[in-house]
């Protein structure tokens, strides 16, 4: 009997990466994408992600040419690149759906993978199918199904630094009509960064999810229930003061506790109606976030300023879309999409001893002492609280159509999504502190600040596609025309700055004295301030998917960019506590995509390349104009190597023998609007070996085996540089099983 469990147990071992590379498990209810479609796509299968050691979406980057998400510290800062274009802040140019159902904040795009069967990215915009925030693309992730596969897996793996995760899934098919799969695991990062003034780990870790799928079959109907929970509790933000006379780069030291918690909730469900002539499709979602950002924001062993960010978010989607199944002349897609989002968010930011000294009362009395050169202002507190209250509904709808025409070696797509947002937020900004002008005020008086209102936007957008392909005995060639856009919102970061200079100018004005900018007054002083509004962006592109030889996949695009009214992270002048989006640029893109893929027997060669000369058209933020100067924290080269050998070994314990290196290379990554400062282009090694028993696979890999040293974020705080940078030197072992 025993013996007779291990065969089956091999066998299903034998076939699992096989049968997971060539079915296509869960359909993309749009539309299955293949090399040859009219767009720029890389995929990436069980075995590739498994391989190489994929546990997040940041692992992906520059697997895919021209695909960058750094690591900057922390799960909330999911800051996503593609084709040079991306945002530090607020939205993503990326949109990301799973088994179909789209994940509306990007708070969420930071998960732990596994059981990943498919991780598909469409590079350049998709706004005519899947709407707001993918002007730069949109990855589409499949997790297995436990109506093709049946079993249970599992994995464990410890790495350097105290660092270890597991995971374990069971996937069943009690009939043939029902099938259901929980999966379960669990990550801890020991950290790998000193907080040198209390000797702490800063950036160590936990997160925890669970997967719970039903899918079924009744005549013509087909379900797929989807319920995910997650929860992430993670130290982070190591960030390295910059010597600004010498450059030198300090070691992580702050005095303030920082962290991040999240918690989040989705459920979906997927029900199609199939016929042999169409495909009726209804996707529901309903996605709750709670998460709760906590910063020593001047990143010192000073006492200057705390900031939370706490948010709960309730999101509704409903999307319904219907699809002809003939392969003939004509082919369409035809779909609405509604969503309802509620967002309560706290952001408090909490002024300390030496904050309330350099930022508020040295400024209020530089003023005084133009007039009064032996008078002072004073508080009666070495701490205060500036909190913002905000609550930000959203709403949006669309109505989309796509055509595809075969005539003959020719194939015409054209598509057409009218896009509508409504967006309000209210707001109440709020401060209290006891002061005293030691001049004419004995007593210590408390005064108040208040800053409230409600603000509205609207957004319509018109996003077409028009896509045009040839096919050759040796592939396709194509050429497209499409229209992306990345919505708009609000500033809720500069609040506290708006309240810090209404106050300080407040008391100034009771004293009879007019504080300038020049004296810590931001220019920012109204919420209509805090608007920005969509950017909008053309992509022409022109490639091909070619296979000229048995096992050799060759892929390759140019593509031409024309984005207006660019969202540009923008800095108030002065030391102040907050950053905010402003649509003050246009810019542009020239680039190319080469991808290369060889399979022979047991051999696996692949190789990515993506070359962005992304530019500001136009940029003047009244100090400086930055046209002609490249854009900055996109990188230039994303490069990907990867070969791999699997040994069969006729033995009746050891099957295969697995040796794979990879290398990735990123850069140069400019980190200002001036191009004063960069990452120069550097170099990742790394590799695997992997010993297949039977039903279980052991592997010893390890990343950047060179102990690389680079930056991936720079930034600046209080009007002082920060560096993050990037993790050393990583190995581990890992254990998975499959039965």
């Amino acid at each position: 009997m025993l013996c007779a469990t291990t065969a089956v147990a091999q066998e299903l071992s034998d076939s699992l990466y096989h049968h997971f590379d060539e079915v296509e498990i869960s359909a993309s209810l749009k539309g299955t994408t293949t090399r040859y479609a009219p767009v720029t796509a890389t995929t990436l299968s069980l075995r590739s992600l498994e391989n190489r050691g994929v546990g997040s979406i940041k692992d992906i980057s520059t697997l895919a040419p021209n695909f960058y998400q750094p690591d900057y510290g922390s799960s909330i800062t999911s800051s996503i690149y593609v084709r040079g274009f991306g945002s530090r802040i607020d939205q993503p140019v990326l949109g990301l759906t799973i088994d179909n159902i789209p994940v509306m904040n990007k708070n969420a795009f930071d998960f732990d993978f596994y059981d990943i069967r498919r991780v598909e990215l469409l590079r350049g915009p998709q706004g005519t199918l899947y709407g707001r925030n993918t002007s730069g693309g949109v990855m589409n992730i499949t997790t297995l199904s436990p109506m093709v596969w049946q079993g249970l897996r599992a994995m464990v793996e410890r790495s350097t630094i105290n660092s270890y995760r597991a995971s374990a899934s069971y996937y069943a098919k009690p009939t043939e009509g029902f099938g259901y799969s929980l999966a379960v695991g669990y990550n801890h990062d020991g950290g790998h960064f000193t907080n040198h003034y209390n000797g702490t780990l800063c950036d160590d870790g936990d997160s925890a999810s669970a997967r719970l799928r039903l899918q079924g079959v009744k005549g013509l109907w087909r379900f797929d229930n989807t319920l995910t929970v997650g929860y992430t509790r993670e130290g982070g933000y190591a960030y390295h003061h910059i010597q600004p006379q010498t450059g030198i780069v300090e070691e992580v030291a702050y005095n303030d506790p920082s962290s991040y918690e999240r918690l989040n909730i989705s459920e979906g469900f997927v029900a199609s109606y199939t016929t042999p002539t169409l495909d009726l499709s209804t996707i529901t979602s309903y996605q709750y976030l709670d998460d709760c950002m906590t910063l020593d924001q001047d990143f010192s062993t000073r006492s200057m300023f705390t900031m939370q960010q706490m948010q709960r978010e309730h999101t509704l989607t409903q999307e319904v879309v219907v699809r002809n199944k003939e392969r003939g002349l004509w082919q369409g897609i035809t779909g609405a999409f509604l969503f309802g989002k509620w967002l309560d968010m706290s952001s408090p930011v909490t002024f300390k001893e030496d904050g309330i000294n350099d930022l508020i009362l040295g400024n209020i009395n530089n003023g005084i002492h133009k007039e009064f050169p032996d008078s002072n202002m004073l508080f009666g507190t070495n701490e205060f609280v500036i909190e913002s209250l905000f609550a930000i509904p959203t709403y949006g709808a669309a109505l989309y159509h796509q055509s595809s025409v075969e005539l003959g070696n020719w194939s015409i797509v054209a598509g057409l999504r009218l896009d509508y947002e409504y967006a309000t937020m209210e707001y109440n900004s709020f401060a209290s502190v006891p002061y005293r002008f030691d001049m004419t005020m004995p007593d210590f008086k408390e005064f108040r600040t208040e800053f409230k209102g409600r603000e509205r936007q609207h957004f319509f957008e018109i996003l077409p596609k028009l896509s045009a392909e040839y096919t050759t005995p040796i592939g396709d060639i194509y050429a497209t025309i499409s229209r992306g856009y990345k919505t708009g919102g609000y500033n809720t970061q500069i609040f506290s700055d708006i309240l810090q200079s209404k106050m300080m100018t407040d008391m100034m004005a009771d004293l009879g004295i007019e504080l300038d900018s020049a004296q810590g007054a931001t220019s920012y002083d109204t919420a209509e301030a805090t608007k920005y509004k969509p950017e909008t962006s053309w992509n022409f592109e022109i490639g091909a998917h070619l296979s000229p030889a048995e096992g050799l996949n060759l892929d390759g695009a140019i593509y031409w960019i024309e984005c207006f009214d660019q969202q540009v992270t923008v800095l108030p002048k002065g030391k102040n506590t907050g950053r905010m989006m402003s649509n003050a640029a246009r810019a542009r893109s020239l680039g190319i995509e080469v991808s290369a893929d060889y399979t022979l027997k047991g051999l696996n060669l692949r190789a990515d390349y993506g070359y962005t000369n992304a530019k500001f058209r136009e940029y003047d933020d009244g100090v400086q104009n930055y046209r002609g100067r490249f854009l900055p924290y996109a990188p230039q080269n994303t490069v990907a190597l990867l070969a791999s050998y699997t040994f069969t070994i006729q033995n009746e314990t050891l099957k295969q023998v697995t040796l794979s290196a990879d290398y990735r290379g990123i850069g140069d990554i400019y980190w200002n609007e001036t191009n004063s400062l960069k990452q120069s282009y550097y170099s990742l090694l790394g590799a695997q070996i992997a010993l297949r028993l039977n039903a279980v696979t052991l592997a010893v890999w390890g990343k950047n085996l060179l102990n690389t040293d680079y930056n991936t974020f720079y930034f600046k705080s209080v009007g002082e540089e920060f560096y993050s940078k990037g993790l050393p030197l990583q190995v581990g072992l890992r254990l998975s099983l499959n039965l």
